[in-house]
C-alpha cells in the first residue's frame, strides 16, 4: 500500500510542478513517470525497513 501510495502521490505532484512551470503535455507526463517512480521506490523501502523492523 506504500509503494502505491508514493507513486500516485509522486505522480500527481510530478504533473502539478511540470504544469506549473508552464510545460506541454509531454513534459507533463514525463514529470509525473519521473516522480512516481521516484516515490514508488521510497515507498518500497519503507516497506522493507518496516516489515523488518517489526518482524
Amino acid at each position: 500500500m506504500i509503494v502505491i501510495s508514493g507513486v500516485i502521490l509522486g505522480a500527481i505532484s510530478g504533473g502539478l510542478m511540470a504544469a506549473r512551470r508552464k510545460g506541454n503535455k509531454a513534459d507533463i507526463l514525463q514529470y509525473a513517470a519521473g516522480y512516481g517512480i521516484f516515490f514508488g521506490l521510497l515507498g518500497l523501502i519503507a516497506t522493507i525497513v518496516l516489515e523488518k523492523s517489526l518482524a
